[in-house]
């Protein structure tokens, strides 16, 4: 006999520990390159591939790698070099102090500043919003990036030199689980440290465009992830009800007999 036992007690089967709930996380890449990875502790087997097609159509990544006390995970913003438009013909605009609507014309609103008007390019909304909770930048602040279109175009130097500057800044996030194995942060709002709202995630998670297509521990705690699937049971009968088989071997109950 050859049984290399252990007690049960023992966890000895391996496997990917997951994370998910809200954290608050540091910046300490972008789109890095194998080497620098490595030097992360981060063990990749070739260079990454910072573009990516859909439909067609081609995408730069821009893939911000987070870290707190437990790990490392990836953020990934799609940018393209082209203006955003709806289904409906709209523009995407952005300003100065990152503020972002949709109008087929320069937006007229009241509420709305002219100052650095222009339309938006894809994916720019989600960069804008991440960089406003990281730089922790105050309401009517600006907030945008000299060379945007060299951004949507996989020029990433100003956000390198930006996660310089703002090393140890933390930004506070969603992390789920996909498939099972796979870390995934919630795009669709990023929070601040101070003050700490994580209600605006939930009111975020409930809208009609906020789904998170990922896993995540219900309570929305940090810590090790705890699956919230649910085991589809087989009908039950109730123990009170008379009850016999049918001719096909499914259940039926007595008063639906025959006889």
């Amino acid at each position: 006999m050859a049984i290399q036992s252990n007690a049960s007690t023992e966890e000895v089967m391996g496997g990917m520990k997951t994370f998910s709930g809200l954290t608050n996380v540091t910046v300490t890449a972008v789109n890095p390159t194998m080497a620098e990875l490595h030097a992360m502790d981060i063990n990749v087997k070739q260079e990454p591939n910072y573009t990516v097609e859909f439909s067609g159509e081609e995408y730069n990544k821009i893939v911000f790698w987070l870290a707190n006390e437990d790990g490392n995970f990836k953020l990934e913003i799609l940018m393209q070099n082209k203006s955003r438009v709806s289904q409906t013909g709209k523009h995407q605009w952005m300003n100065a102090i990152g503020q972002s609507t949709w109008s087929e014309e320069e937006p007229t609103y009241e509420w709305w500043k002219t100052e650095g008007q222009r339309k938006a390019y894809t994916g720019e909304e989600t960069l804008i919003n991440f960089t406003k909770a990281w730089a922790n930048v105050a309401s009517g602040d600006e907030v945008s990036f000299d060379s945007i279109s060299a951004i949507a175009n996989g020029d990433l130097a100003e956000i390198k030199e930006l996660v310089k500057v703002l090393s140890t800044n933390e930004v506070r996030v969603l992390i789920g689980v996909s498939n099972d194995k796979y870390q995934q942060v919630y795009t669709k709002y990023f929070g601040r440290v101070k003050p700490q709202r994580d209600d605006l995630f939930i009111e975020k998670l409930n809208d009609d465009y906020g789904v998170f297509n990922a896993d995540f521990n219900a309570d929305l705690q940090w810590g090790p992830h705890v699956s919230t699937a649910t085991l589809v049971s087989p009908d039950t009968i109730d123990e009170n009800e008379d009850w016999a088989p049918k001719s096909n071997g499914t259940v039926k109950a007595e008063e639906d007999l025959p006889f």
